[in-house]
């Protein structure tokens, strides 16, 4: 871990957060390769009512269902970002399809461009891995995600820290030419 590394405090977001959440996910989808990494636009986030913040950020901040973890720098500025869904055996996933096994599923990845290298994604995925790892109750067999086929630099990320492509292709919702990879980390 980089001296800068240790600067920043990686943690779940807290329920009255919400504006911080907001700012970050439209700085996410304003990125370059936001149209190929995320099924939103910041055109869309930003016409969303205060209300739809609150309600995200809450549900992020507690409970099973869904956690999201930031990268908080010393001058208080969130870098980088991270969240956990939690698919439930027997439910549906955003494609309509029948989740087979109880898993986590990896969204909304984004660290801010001055930031990227520095170790921060690492750090967001081991917190939200280890978050997703202490579940019980059932336990989460897997943790997946999706990255669109020509996101080479995210694929090489992924794998870098214990993803693999699993062949599983979905055409992208945006597109239904183009197709997203799946891409899984079996349960240690």
């Amino acid at each position: 871990m980089s001296a800068e590394q240790n600067q920043y405090q990686i943690r779940p977001v807290r329920a009255e957060e919400w504006q911080q959440v907001k700012e970050l996910r439209i700085a996410s989808l304003r990125d370059p390769v936001a149209p190929i990494a995320f099924l939103d636009t910041a055109e869309l986030a930003e016409a969303r009512p205060d209300g739809f913040w609150q309600e995200r950020t809450a549900g992020a901040a507690s409970g099973r269902a869904v956690r999201q973890f930031v990268a908080v720098g010393p001058d208080g500025v969130w870098d980088g970002t991270v969240a956990v869904l939690v698919e439930e055996l027997g439910t549906t996933d955003f494609l309509d399809r029948e989740i087979e096994t109880t898993q986590g599923h990896i969204v909304g990845v984004f660290v801010r461009e001055g930031r990227r290298g520095t170790g921060l994604a690492e750090e967001l995925f081991r917190a939200a891995l280890e978050w997703a790892w202490s579940l019980e109750d059932p336990a989460l067999e897997r943790v997946r995600l999706y990255v669109h086929e020509r996101n080479e630099r995210a694929q090489a990320f992924y794998r870098r820290v214990g993803f693999a492509d699993s062949g599983v292709r979905v055409p992208l919702v945006s597109d239904p030419s183009a197709k997203e990879l799946e891409f899984v980390f079996q349960r240690p």
